[in-house]
Parts: structure tokens; C-alpha cells; sequence
């Protein structure tokens, strides 16, 4: 009987622990999204974390405060990313619009054609995690 109950808590405990990896997995740790970005742009760690900090203000602006939060949820370390965007120099002030967006990555070395390709792997992150509906919400703010 104790054997049963063994194996049963172990398996139950098994199950759980793959879930929470399995999460992990598909959302990443902080610098995930970083990474990918500079693997697939080419550009630096500081010009991603810049960037996704910068998408993430013109999309607190732009967007109902319930979407950003649906958004944000599938960014790991949206918050440091924020603040980090504005340490770096590249948020000076509220984004509100493509163009501010764009003043944001020249400020930190970009040029504006930089902006969808970030929208795109961004979108291509949080859709993994969130699905379409995560995905179209970034879209809109080039909108």
C-alpha cells in the first residue's frame, strides 16, 4: 500500500514539475526574447533590451491597460525592460506613435526598418506563449 501511494505522489510530483518546465520552455527566462533578438537581427544586447523596451512603452501608450497587461504577461522581465529602455536613453518620454518609436531606435543606434523586424520576433515570441491573439496586439501598435 505504501509503495502505491510512493508512486502515485512521485508521478503526480512528475507530472507537475514537466508542466512548470514545460511552461518555462515555451515563454523563456528574461533574457530569452534578448537573445533571440540579437541572434536574429544582429544587433546588440543593448540595442534588443532597448528596443523591447521601447515597443513595450509605445504599447503601455498606445494600448487599453488590460491588453498591455495580457501582453506583458508573455515578456518575461517586461518591467526591467521598461526601465532599462529609458537607463539606455532610447525612451526620453511617452511613445505614442510609429514615428516616436522610431526616434527611440535611432537613439539607440537602429534605423527605422529596424521597427518591424522587432515587431515581427516579438510577435513571433509572445504568440508561441499567448497565441494570435498576443501577437495581433503588437501588431496593431504599427497601425
Amino acid at each position: 500500500m505504501f509503495r502505491n501511494s510512493t508512486r502515485i505522489v512521485s508521478f503526480v510530483l512528475g507530472a507537475l514539475l514537466l508542466t512548470g518546465c514545460a511552461e518555462l520552455q515555451a515563454v523563456g527566462g528574461t533574457d530569452t526574447l534578448t537573445k533571440l533578438l540579437t541572434s536574429q537581427l544582429g544587433v546588440t544586447q543593448n540595442q534588443a533590451t532597448g528596443g523591447v523596451g521601447s515597443v513595450l512603452t509605445l504599447a503601455k501608450e498606445k494600448l487599453p491597460s488590460m491588453d498591455f497587461n495580457t501582453l506583458a504577461k508573455f515578456i518575461p522581465g517586461s518591467d526591467t525592460l521598461l526601465k532599462a529602455a529609458k537607463e539606455l536613453g532610447a525612451v526620453t518620454g511617452p511613445i505614442s506613435e510609429k514615428a516616436g518609436l522610431e526616434a527611440a531606435f535611432s537613439r539607440l543606434g537602429m534605423g527605422s526598418d529596424s521597427v518591424p523586424k522587432f515587431i515581427q520576433t516579438m510577435g513571433d515570441f509572445v504568440g508561441k506563449a499567448g497565441g494570435d491573439s498576443a501577437r495581433n496586439l503588437l501588431a496593431s501598435l504599427l497601425k
